[in-house]
């Protein structure tokens, strides 16, 4: 860990910087809290031990300008002090989240150190937790593709990208036929795997920057910006095609034929009027439509 000492006294910062580099640290000096304050700003710097007694650092003020800094990490403060005041002890905003009195003892300088790490570790883990769950909120965890409601967020941004370039805009719904019937029959981890298989076949067959949704356990969504509703069929008969073409083998050896139909809901030019969810009603009649005339089937609504 890249560790920020701001320490004038030079008996101090030799010891403090032998328990740093034997415990594998590196070391970073400042002489006066301006230059403390640019060596936070150029990032990387995750811990601070920094003594008010023998430099210009006034605690309270160096601390406060380190927070409203607002870094995208957290930067822990250890202070070495003579005595620690009763009005050092406030909110982490404002405070050090450490203190370590004078004389400055190896073992015990150690040990605040490895404490200040578990608490920076134990912080980036919740973060990394966060993420992962506000990842799993808009995430369909068995594909992959967007759930439903981070598809029509992503796809009212696309429908608002359209209408301000005046750009076409079309709207894929792909119905995975007779998909309850073969989990029924096979179980649910197979019918996961047919749905996994599925969602890489579309996205194989579609462009990186398409939105792709789940919005029912048998029904994906494609978003096409800038696509009319001719090249939409197109797309939808090439997935169609690619998942038909797609061996999906039981352990048995058995084969699962896998049948998709396509609903196209194509606007040419997106107005004022146009409107996601009137556009999504759109795709879902198509679908119906398509499913009327058979399997692997398409059929288009022009909006």
């Amino acid at each position: 860990m890249k560790i920020l000492v701001l320490n004038n006294d030079l008996m101090e910062r030799t010891v403090i910087q032998q328990v740093l580099q034997v415990n594998g640290h590196e070391i970073v000096h400042a002489g006066n809290s301006d230059t403390a304050l640019e060596n936070l700003r150029a990032g990387d710097i995750r811990f601070v031990i920094a003594d008010r007694s023998n430099t210009d650092m006034d605690a309270k003020a160096f601390i406060r300008k380190v927070r409203e800094e607002r870094p995208p990490y957290y930067i822990y403060i250890l202070l070495i002090t003579a005595k620690v005041q009763d009005a050092d002890v406030t909110t982490p905003r404002l405070g050090a989240d450490d203190y370590l009195n004078k004389p400055i003892v190896p073992a015990e300088l150690k040990s605040r150190v490895h404490i200040g790490e578990r608490i920076l570790a134990l912080g980036d883990n919740l973060v990394h937790a966060k993420d992962t769950l506000d990842n799993l909120a808009m995430v369909d965890t068995v594909t992959g593709a967007l759930n439903q409601i981070a598809f029509m967020i992503f796809s009212r941004g696309e429908l608002e990208r359209a209408r301000r370039a005046q750009a076409p805009l079309s709207l894929i719904a792909l119905d995975v036929n007779d998909f309850r019937a073969t989990s029924e029959k096979y179980g649910r981890t197979i019918g996961n795997d047919v749905l996994t298989v599925i969602a890489q076949g579309i996205r194989e067959k579609s462009r990186p920057y398409d939105g792709l949704g789940r919005i029912e356990p048998d029904i994906f969504l494609l978003i096409l910006p800038g696509v009319i509703g001719a090249d939409a069929e197109k797309i939808a008969d090439r997935i169609i095609r690619g998942i038909s073409n797609t061996r999906i083998s039981m352990l048995d050896g058995t084969d699962l034929n896998v049948k998709l139909n396509a609903g196209v809901a194509s606007s040419a030019r997106v107005t004022v009027a146009t409107d996601m969810d009137a556009l999504l009603e759109r795709a879902k009649e198509a679908l119906a439509m398509s499913k009327r005339d058979g399997e692997n089937q398409i059929f288009t609504i022009y909006v």
